[in-house]
């Protein structure tokens, strides 16, 4: 049975900065129960993370975070601009963040981060065939490059400071890509 959708009765911004619009959404539920929920802007732009691998490595970039105010290591990812595939916003981040475009990007699937309170949709890709290539960033600092061994995903997956769950859940979907792919 499919559940009616909640009936939208008001949205209001409550507040906006340059980045972020906060808005409130007054709903009304099948069984007349009514609550206010919170959300952030409902832009409906998608993003990409990338998961680049070359000889045998995972390639991390080391960025800063300012949510926990510490760097962390992350994939390649950003914002599919307006126009773009995400597999272009895929090669084109690759380029940005860490110097190399790939000839054979592999489509993972489409994720959502915090639903509850954003749109958030992410498309995850697997990139290999790696070539030299950069292109500038909006980046405030040089990005550090890290390369880890693909065989030591689980030992990655274990460690308590590797916490981004964008992060994990990409790696938990390139080891079962790459457990089909070795089949």
């Amino acid at each position: 049975m499919t559940k009616q959708l909640p009936e939208i009765l008001k949205i209001e911004t409550i507040a906006k900065t340059r980045i972020f619009e906060v808005q409130t959404v007054d709903l009304r539920f099948s069984n007349g129960e009514e609550r206010i929920y919170e959300r952030l802007t409902p832009q409906r732009r998608s993003s990409v993370l990338v998961i680049p691998i070359q000889n045998n490595e995972l390639i991390f970039i080391k960025e800063y975070a300012v949510g926990p105010e510490r760097y962390e290591l992350s994939f390649p990812k950003g914002i599919v601009d307006a126009g773009e595939e995400p597999v272009e916003s895929a090669n084109r981040e690759l380029q940005e963040e860490i110097g190399f475009g790939a000839k054979k990007l592999d489509f993972l699937r489409s994720l959502y981060s915090g639903p509850s309170h954003m749109y958030g949709l992410m498309h995850v890709f697997v990139a290999e065939d790696l070539y030299p290539s950069k292109l500038r960033g909006d980046e405030p600092e040089p990005l550090e490059i890290i390369r880890y061994p693909l065989n030591k995903i689980d030992e990655l997956l274990a460690d308590p400071s590797f916490a981004e769950s964008r992060n994990l859940s990409a790696l938990f979907m390139l080891r079962d890509y790459l457990k089909e792919k070795n089949k």
